[in-house]
């Protein structure tokens, strides 16, 4: 049977009964259909009586001070803190989850902090932070706990940022990202066998995920793929995910090629040298794609943004600290004029490698008093 905290259980609207009795989730392209009492393969999502309810509205696994350049996101706000927080649960299975610990995680006990949306817009603004992501496992499987958040950020000025891996229907994804100021979406690979070996999961609904994104939305995107030896780092595949990316998406949609580390259910598999990431970012520049960062590896240059016009350094980064600013105010390159797409500010943001703990219930007693 279902086991759920009444305070913490919401009802949610994507999905519909089946003939034979079963209640059928429309979340997620994974179609979980329940007997009463049984949880999704997310497991924060289940059936209670004739409806499909989302079992850990308003607690997280903790909230922590992020630069938001680790999400990972170069062109949007840089340099700022952002709040970030998850949840538990995951509607993926990927064998080399980094953040396992969160995001297969079947214990309700992992959600040590609770809060109300507002709370947590109110926490970001007490903060100085400019914006709140959904981060650690993936917001679509909490949506409508992200989505209230959000809106209380909105009240409050503040902006919001999901980190997800896209695997969300049509319906759900159109609201959900209506609410939604910038994405970062693992684009685990570009192989229908990896996703559906690896990651349990399937390639086609990313990618119709990150199309909608950049065709639809007002939303700033971004993507990250975690390279991984001898399993999704073949020239071959990535040059034709960055091709696809240049042609279905534009050449100005931020790639990030990270590295893996052995981690959950891949120990064995080696940790991927940076050599690779160099590979990668060449043969995405090379199919014409603007901006490519390489993550995880000390790389000041794979990290820094160059003008896509005159090859300039406009900003640069070390890790996590920003260096060089040749951004004018208007966001354009300070040499040849060219716009840089993203959402700036007229000056960057001073936040560093910082990474602060938060416990929100200071929040709440601050304002309770």
């Amino acid at each position: 049977m279902i086991s759920t905290d009444a305070s913490h259980t919401v009802p949610t609207k994507y999905w519909h009964m089946l003939a034979d009795g079963r209640v059928q989730c429309d979340l997620c392209p994974r179609f979980c259909r329940l007997h009463e009492g049984q949880r999704g393969f997310c497991f924060v999502r289940g059936r209670q009586g004739d409806e499909i309810v989302l079992t850990t509205y308003g607690r997280s696994s903790g909230f922590c001070i992020d630069p938001i350049e680790k999400k990972p996101l170069n062109h949007f706000l840089p340099g700022t803190p952002v709040l970030s927080f998850g949840t538990a649960g995951c509607n993926l299975g990927c064998k080399f989850c980094q953040n396992w610990d969160i995001s297969k995680s079947r214990e309700i006990d992992t959600l040590a902090d609770e809060a109300a949306p507002d709370v947590i817009a109110r926490a970001a603004a007490q903060h100085g932070c400019r914006s709140v992501a959904f981060t650690y496992n993936d917001p679509v499987i909490f949506m409508e706990y992200a989505v209230d958040v959000a809106d209380a950020c909105r009240e409050r000025g503040i902006k919001t940022v999901a980190v997800t891996a896209g695997e969300i229907c049509s319906d759900p994804r159109a609201e959900f990202f209506r609410h939604i100021d910038a994405a970062n979406v693992d684009l685990k690979s570009f192989s229908e066998r990896f996703y559906r070996d690896v990651c349990l999961s399937h390639l086609a609904p990313v990618l119709e995920t990150l199309e909608f994104i950049r065709r639809e939305t007002e939303t700033w995107l971004e993507i990250t793929t975690l390279l991984i030896p001898g399993q999704n780092d073949s020239d071959a595949e990535i040059d034709e995910m960055t091709g696809w990316i240049v042609e279905r998406l534009g050449p100005d949609v931020p790639l990030h090629f990270s590295a893996f580390h052995p981690d959950f259910r891949m120990l064995d598999t080696p940790s991927t040298p940076p050599e690779t990431l160099t590979r990668a970012r060449a043969i995405a520049l090379n199919n014409g794609l603007h901006y490519c960062y390489t993550g995880n590896v000390h790389d000041a240059s794979g990290g820094s943004t160059y003008c896509p016009s005159c090859g300039r350094m406009l900003i640069g980064r070390d890790w996590y600290v920003l260096g060089d600013w040749r951004l004018t105010e208007e966001a354009r390159c300070d040499r040849c004029g060219t716009e840089i797409p993203g959402v700036f500010e007229a000056s960057p943001g001073d936040w560093g490698a910082r990474r602060v703990p938060v416990r929100l219930r200071d929040v709440r007693s601050t304002s309770a008093s």
